[in-house]
C-alpha cells in the first residue's frame, strides 16, 4: 500500500485547489452562492458588510477594508476609476466578486501583494512609487481589515505622490483605522520612525531608502509588546 502523501504536499494541493476555484468566473447562480458564503464566513466579511472602514486620504485616494460589491458601486459612482488590492486573498470568494464588481463599473483591478508584519526591500518601494506614477485616479488602495496594509500604503502615497510630509502621513497609521503599533503589525510603523531618526525628513524617503535604508535590520530592531501581539494575533487574528 502507498503511504499517504507528506501532509505539507497535502497541504500545498489543497492550497492550490482553493486558489483555482476562485480564479474562475462566476458562473452559476450555485458559483455566486458559494463566492459570497465564503467571504461573508471564510474572509470574515460579515464583519465588514455594513463598515468598511473606508476613508478618503486626498481628492485622489481612498483607503478601505476589503469591499463588498455594493462599496464598489460606491466607489465608483464617486468617481473612482482604479481599485488595488493589497492582499494575495487568492483562497477567498472575495475575489471573484471584487474582479466582477469591478468590470461591471468600468474599473480597472489591480493587485499589489504587501505585507502587514513585514517590511517592504528598495525593490518594493521602487514598484510602488512606480504604480503612483502609472495609475489611473482616482484610486482605492484596500487590504482586508483597512487598517493596516491600507494605512501604509496610504502614507507612502502622501509622501510619495503627492510631497505631504511624513509626520502627516504617518497618522494613517493610526487606531482610528483599527491599526494597533504595539502588535507585530507595529513594524510598519517602525519603517516611518526609522526614516524620521535617520534624516529629520531632510531628504527624500526615496533617497533614504536607496542609501540608507536595511529593511532586515529595522525589522530585527522592532518588538512588539505582548498586550498588543495579543490583540493583533489573538484576538482581532489579522491577516
Amino acid at each position: 500500500m502507498n503511504a499517504p502523501p507528506p501532509p505539507e504536499t497535502a497541504a500545498y494541493a489543497a492550497k492550490m485547489r482553493r486558489i483555482a476555484r476562485w480564479q474562475r468566473p462566476l458562473v452559476t447562480p450555485w458559483d455566486r452562492l458559494r463566492a459570497w458564503t465564503n467571504m461573508l464566513f471564510v474572509d470574515h466579511g460579515i464583519f465588514r458588510l455594513f463598515y468598511v472602514n473606508m476613508h478618503q486620504i486626498s481628492p485622489r485616494a481612498w483607503r478601505s477594508a476589503q469591499p463588498f460589491p455594493h462599496h464598489i458601486r460606491r466607489f465608483a459612482k464617486a468617481g473612482g476609476r482604479t481599485v488595488i488590492s493589497l492582499r494575495g486573498g487568492l483562497t477567498f470568494g472575495s475575489l471573484p466578486l471584487e474582479r466582477e464588481a469591478c468590470e461591471a463599473q468600468g474599473l480597472t483591478f489591480e493587485t499589489f501583494v504587501l505585507r502587514s508584519r513585514a517590511l517592504p526591500d528598495y525593490e518594493d518601494l521602487c514598484a510602488i512609487e512606480e504604480l503612483f506614477a502609472r495609475l489611473e485616479y482616482p484610486v482605492l488602495f484596500h487590504c482586508k481589515s483597512g487598517a493596516d496594509r491600507a494605512g501604509f500604503m496610504a502614507a507612502l502615497f502622501l509622501v510619495l505622490a503627492e510631497g505631504r510630509p511624513v509626520a502627516e502621513a504617518q497618522r494613517q497609521l493610526s487606531p482610528r483605522f483599527g491599526h494597533i503599533r504595539q502588535g507585530k503589525t507595529g513594524v510598519l510603523d517602525a519603517f516611518f520612525d526609522t526614516y524620521r531618526a535617520d534624516t529629520g525628513g531632510d531628504i527624500p524617503l526615496m533617497e533614504w531608502a536607496r542609501t540608507q535604508y536595511d529593511r532586515d535590520a529595522v525589522m530585527c530592531a522592532f518588538k512588539a509588546s505582548g498586550i498588543g501581539s495579543l490583540l493583533t494575533e489573538k484576538l482581532l487574528r489579522r491577516e
